[in-house]
C-alpha cells in the first residue's frame, strides 16, 4: 500500500502515515474548512491498510498536534476508534501523544484518549516550551 503524506497548511495539519514502517504520524494545528472532508479521506486510507494488514507487527502513532477545534476533535475521535478497533485483535497500536508541558488542554484531551480507547499503548510526552 502506498504511503500518505499531506504536507501541513495554515489551518491543517502534516499527515505522514508510512505504511510501509509502520509509522502514522500528525504534526501541527488542525482547523481546516471542511474538518469531515479533510479527515474522512485521511481515516478512509487507514482503515483500508489496516483491513489489508495481516502482518501483525506494532503500529506506532505519533502525534504532535498544537490546537484542533470541535469538528477535528471529532473526527480524531474516529481515527483513534480506528486504532483501538485494530488494537482490538491483538496487534499493538503505540500511541505517543505529545504536547507543550504548560498546554493543559492538549495534556487533558490525551489523557481523554487513554481513558476511552484502553486498547491503545499510551504513552504522553510532555515537551518543553521554547
Amino acid at each position: 500500500m502506498d504511503n500518505l503524506f499531506i504536507a501541513a497548511s495554515p489551518s491543517s495539519p502534516e499527515v505522514d502515515f508510512r505504511f510501509d514502517e509502520r509509522k502514522l504520524s500528525l504534526k501541527g494545528e488542525s482547523y481546516p474548512e471542511n474538518a469531515a472532508q479533510f479527515w474522512g479521506d485521511i481515516i478512509a486510507v487507514l482503515r483500508q491498510f489496516l483491513e489489508q494488514d495481516t502482518e501483525g507487527a506494532s503500529i506506532t502513532v505519533n502525534v504532535a498536534l498544537a490546537y484542533f477545534n470541535s469538528s477535528s476533535t471529532k473526527m480524531l475521535f474516529s481515527l483513534f476508534g480506528t486504532l483501538n478497533e485494530k488494537a482490538k485483535t491483538g496487534t499493538e497500536v503505540v500511541l505517543n501523544w505529545y504536547h507543550d508541558e504548560e498546554d493543559d488542554t492538549i495534556f487533558e484531551f490525551g489523557q481523554e484518549l487513554s481513558e476511552d480507547f484502553p486498547n491503545l499503548v499510551f504513552h504522553d510526552q510532555a515537551v518543553k516550551s521554547e
